[in-house]
């Protein structure tokens, strides 16, 4: 038998139902912080996931609304995934999350530059980010990343 799509209407089940994964908070950091945007490109991602997993947490996001799904305009057999306004409003929370790892991980690994922009106003960093993720860009790189708004050493981002 197959369960209801949300235990309950709980705000915070709501979330989980949706990010409560593994996958999905991890393929929404490659689009927010690293302009992915292809399967292949998911794919390629330190964590190694797995093709059809991929395939089943893409399709759950697009289903929820959090990202889009378009054929690419070069190859038609290729798609383009991007953020929609829904999943711009998760920038909060992923940038949350990061810090909450930054400073409790266990020797995290990022960019100095990551370091770097926890040392500015959140809500300066937040604003950005949803601004470069909303015109291409995303927190690393692109002409309107984060890293660029704040200034940071663009030498630092590849670290």
């Amino acid at each position: 038998m197959k369960r209801e799509e949300n235990k309950s209407r709980c705000p915070i089940n709501q979330t989980v139902e949706i990010f409560g994964d593994t996958w999905s908070l991890l393929i929404l950091r490659d689009m927010l912080a690293l302009g992915k945007r292809t399967f292949g490109e998911f794919l390629e991602s330190e964590e190694r996931i797995g093709p059809s997993v991929l395939a089943d947490r893409l399709a759950h996001l697009e289903r929820k609304g959090i990202i889009a799904k378009r054929a690419s305009d070069t190859d038609k057999r290729k798609f383009i995934y991007t953020v929609t306004e829904k999943g711009l409003n998760v920038i909060p929370i992923v940038y949350e999350v990061a810090v909450w790892g930054s400073l409790n991980g266990k020797d995290p690994e990022a960019p100095d530059v990551w370091f770097a922009s926890l040392r500015h106003d959140r809500t300066k960093v937040v604003r950005l980010w949803r601004e470069a993720v909303a015109t291409g860009s995303s927190f690393f790189l692109g002409p309107d990343s984060v890293v660029s708004k704040l200034g940071l050493n663009a030498e630092e981002e590849s670290k």
